[in-house]
């Protein structure tokens, strides 16, 4: 992306483009900033309100929905608001500007021998970005991004800049934990931290049937449990992190990057493409993939453990749903993709989460199991996320904020129990919809 900055503002000679990461959604905005501050971003607020323009903030563009579209209004990029502002040791607290990709934060951690809890795969990820959307990763006892947030600062409306906690303004920070860009731009998180600990990681193939017939057991021996099963196959591929006293142990460098950037990215990317313009070959590039990955063992600094390169670029639906009802779902969707004519070429992702607090959150008072289908970049959509959303919402399921979904407020305001609540704090914050798009009118209602 092509710009130049005078002060806090971006101008461009020709109309500014955005994309995200996937390329499957874009904004032409009218104007483009890049504060350094929070008083920056204030004035251009300020600025913006003036013109008539509605303002919406993006991060790295990890979102597959139109959430942080901005079309015709003003675009705010976290650039250079990426400072670390404290590390609180006392309080277990670590506070970062809100453009700091989870990448970063991870290395001034380490440095700093301190962790999060628990995070998801994506370090590409900014936090207020992560935090905005619901980024959840998976755990027993652990939850969201979200969940992990202490305090916050936010460039409202009217151009305040409104710090909030459970102590100084409670209802605006249990909004705006999980805010979906439509209270006002997050400039500062303040996240809660622990000493540095090591996940020993332990990946091995299993059967579909074998994985959800010792799911309950899976998720509940180990702290962070995934598997991925890989649609026309009887494959999984599955995941138990749990911490370690150590030694450290990490992958063998060469295994490492033939394992994550080799197969898991440059093969796979490649067979992507040839499943692409050869539909008929899924189903055996799909036998070929459920066999690649071998069972390995390794103990590491916990966020080498989370997280994972991610190259090959696809599109995302992710719903989550009771944990009680996730092996009814999950044997609905592989009946479901049996009995089509589908071509599925990635593999099903499914995590857990216990329940939180967080209003927004897909975890909100309930333990939680996500199931995640993904389509390689440029591929048919051929009905399989219409037909995944079917049987994920007749189990009450929530989609994932940053994720494809069709549902709209009424859906929405059925299974998320304090999306009125939410509502009217925006009401409050924002009457006259600064933050709003196209988006958020469809999922919140106006």
């Amino acid at each position: 992306m092509s710009k130049t900055a005078t002060g806090s503002r971006s101008t461009t000679p020709e109309p500014y483009r955005w994309s995200n990461w996937a390329g499957n959604r874009s904004a032409r905005p009218a104007r483009v900033a890049a504060p350094s501050s929070a008083a920056e971003l204030a004035e251009e607020v300020r600025r913006a309100a003036e013109d008539g323009l509605a303002v919406k903030a993006v991060g790295s563009g990890h979102s597959f929905s139109s959430i942080a579209s901005s079309d015709g209004g003003l675009l705010v990029l976290p650039d250079r608001l990426t400072a670390l502002r404290s590390v609180d040791r006392a309080a277990g607290t670590v506070t970062v500007e809100s453009g700091m990709t989870l990448e970063r934060l991870n290395v001034l951690l380490e440095a700093a021998g301190l962790s999060l809890t628990n995070m998801g795969d994506v370090m590409a990820q900014t936090v207020a970005g992560a935090i905005g959307t619901g980024t959840h990763g998976t755990g027993r006892d652990s939850g969201s991004l979200a969940a992990q947030v202490r305090a916050l600062e936010i460039v409202l409306a009217d151009g305040t800049v409104a710090a909030c906690s459970p102590a100084e303004d409670p209802g605006l920070f249990e909004g705006a934990r999980l805010g979906l860009g439509a209270l006002g731009v997050v400039t500062a998180v303040t996240l809660a931290v622990e000493p540095l600990f090591l996940l020993a990681a332990h990946e091995r193939p299993m059967r579909f049937d074998e994985v959800l017939e010792g799911f309950d057991d899976l998720a509940a021996v180990n702290e962070h449990f995934e598997f991925y099963w890989f649609p026309h196959t009887d494959r999984c591929t599955t995941k138990r992190n749990n911490r370690s006293q150590g030694p450290p142990a990490p992958l063998p460098r060469l295994r490492g990057w033939l394992d994550d950037e080799f197969l898991s990215n440059t093969v796979w990317e490649g067979a992507c493409r040839v499943g692409r313009r050869f539909p008929a070959a899924v189903p055996a590039i799909a036998q070929v993939a459920g066999r690649a990955w071998s069972e390995r063992r390794y103990t590491d600094v916990a966020y080498r453990v989370f997280t994972s390169p991610r190259r090959v670029r696809f599109t995302e639906m992710e719903y989550g749903v009771p944990r009680a009802a996730a092996v009814e779902v999950l044997r609905e969707l592989r009946a479901l993709v049996e009995r089509s004519d589908w071509r599925i070429g990635f593999p099903v992702e499914v995590r857990t989460a216990p329940g939180d607090d967080v209003w927004l959150s897909t975890a909100y008072g309930r333990d939680t199991c996500y199931v995640a289908v993904h389509l390689y970049r440029g591929t048919a959509e051929q009905g399989y996320f219409a037909g995944v959303e079917r049987i994920m919402t007749a189990h009450g399921g929530r989609p994932h904020w940053g994720k494809l979904h069709t549902r709209d407020a009424e859906y929405l305001s059925s299974v998320h129990p304090r999306l009125a609540d939410f509502r009217a704090l925006r009401d409050r914050v924002d009457p006259g919809r600064r933050f709003g798009n196209a988006h958020l009118r469809r999922v919140l209602g106006d």
